[in-house]
């Protein structure tokens, strides 16, 4: 048995950055850039107003309130830029500054003072002090030409798919999704939730909950079956999901030491690499990590619920970030709320909560309900408190770690500390 650290460290060796592709920039939600973006054009593209008002030459000096000014152009969104001349110009929010102008004063901070025919303010006067540079958007302000804007290895949201198009940016080269088989072991297991069920079955809950936490994860499951607790029938599924070019396979069940628990001798007569069997953490102790004759990982994860999500959590998900060219991921440090529960010489992966007091503090609370067959705590959780194999006694108010119910989602946590 080894140590998660040693575990890890295994895992990564075995990972490699995988290779490039290059898609439209609208559908890169989720995905992962693989070269960094530096901008080509200025945002915003030209000096605008911040206001609806009137343009100014103001120079290096304030203007006076009481100053009066002809109106002898008026400049909407969407309008190109205009030769100012002498006088005030009418301006839209968005609209380009006319040449020479370089304030803004609000509608609001203007008396008219005559009208055209038209009924559009003639001249006007100023209700307000105008301070040079009022107003104004410059180009550049927001992302100056040839600046960085997204490092490569950074999962893309919204916001990036918002800055992407804004700087004219039709296509982002990002990696390739890993490709993961999931094979759920056990006859006790039913796929179908409205077959009623037979005596000594169970329905497949770890089927549905990995396959969305892998999908969460950033990958692309491509083949996912359940199999009996028989050993040819095992090769005979391994074999079809190798056949679609998978990256990692993923089991559940058939890892421990029981009679039926016939994976590790199955993967050896296929040729695979045992690379470790089991790890001193609690859930999850009989994880096993291979690497299949063919280069693809395997992951057997062990059966109860619990179990398998931490394994899915922390050592798959560290495999799938080595994959997608992501730095590794730092867990956010926060006090304990409660007890962490007797101490035992194993890292230990707990349910928790994360709570924001009235003060502001954040804590985590540990949840009920620890065991690895228990579903149902997992509705409450928001996060894991993770506690080291040496760490002894825990008590509230210790600083412990803290991350995210899948690294994705720990974005936002990242580099966070009490």
């Amino acid at each position: 048995m080894i140590g998660y650290d040693e575990a890890l460290a295994l895992i990564r060796a075995q990972c490699a950055r995988l290779p490039c592709e290059r898609i439209g920039a609208a559908r890169a939600l989720g995905r992962v850039l693989a070269s960094a973006i530096d901008s080509g054009e200025d945002l915003p593209p030209f000096a605008n107003s911040a206001m609806d008002g009137f343009a100014l030459r103001v120079g290096s000096s304030p203007l006076g309130a009481g100053m009066q000014w002809d109106v002898i152009g008026a400049s909407a969104a969407g309008d190109a830029q205009a030769h100012a001349g002498d006088g005030a110009w009418e301006i839209m929010t968005g609209a380009c500054l006319p040449e020479g102008m370089d304030s803004v004063i609000p509608v609001e901070q203007i008396e008219v003072l005559a009208r055209d025919a038209d009924g559009r303010p003639a001249r006007i006067a100023l209700r307000a002090e105008v301070l040079p540079g009022q107003h104004v958007r410059r180009r550049g302000e927001d992302v100056a030409r040839g600046a960085r804007v997204i490092d490569a290895g950074t999962c893309l949201a919204a916001e990036h798919l918002a800055v992407l198009a804004s700087l004219g940016v039709a296509e982002v080269e990002v990696i390739r999704r890993p490709r993961v088989a999931l094979l759920n072991t056990g006859r006790e297991l039913v796929d179908d939730p409205c077959q009623v069920l037979a005596p000594g079955q169970i329905r497949n809950s770890n089927g549905p909950l990995l396959a969305a936490r892998l999908r969460a994860a950033g990958a692309d499951l491509v083949a996912q079956q359940v199999v009996g607790d028989d050993a040819h029938a095992f090769v005979t599924a391994l074999d079809e999901v190798l056949a679609s070019s998978v990256d990692l396979v993923l089991s559940t069940g058939a890892v421990s030491m029981g009679r039926h628990d016939f994976i590790p001798d199955v993967l050896r007569a296929q040729g695979a690499q045992i690379l470790f069997h089991k790890v001193r953490i609690r859930p999850g102790k009989p994880l096993l990590f291979a690497q299949l004759a063919g280069g693809a990982l395997f992951f057997g994860l062990p059966g109860n619920p619990v179990s398998s999500v931490v394994g899915l959590r922390f050592f798959v998900e560290p495999a799938l970030r080595v994959l997608l060219g992501m730095a590794q991921e730092r867990a956010l440090r926060v006090r304990l709320a409660n007890s962490a529960g007797k101490p035992v010489a194993l890292r230990r992966h707990l349910k928790a909560r994360l709570h924001c007091d009235a003060q502001g503090q954040l804590t985590a609370q540990v949840l009920g309900g620890q065991e690895s067959f228990k579903l149902a705590p997992l509705l409450q959780a928001n996060a894991w408190v993770v506690i080291d194999e040496d760490a002894g006694e825990v008590a509230p108010g210790a600083l412990v770690r803290i991350y995210g119910l899948g690294h994705l989602q720990s974005a936002g946590l990242e580099g966070w500390e009490a």
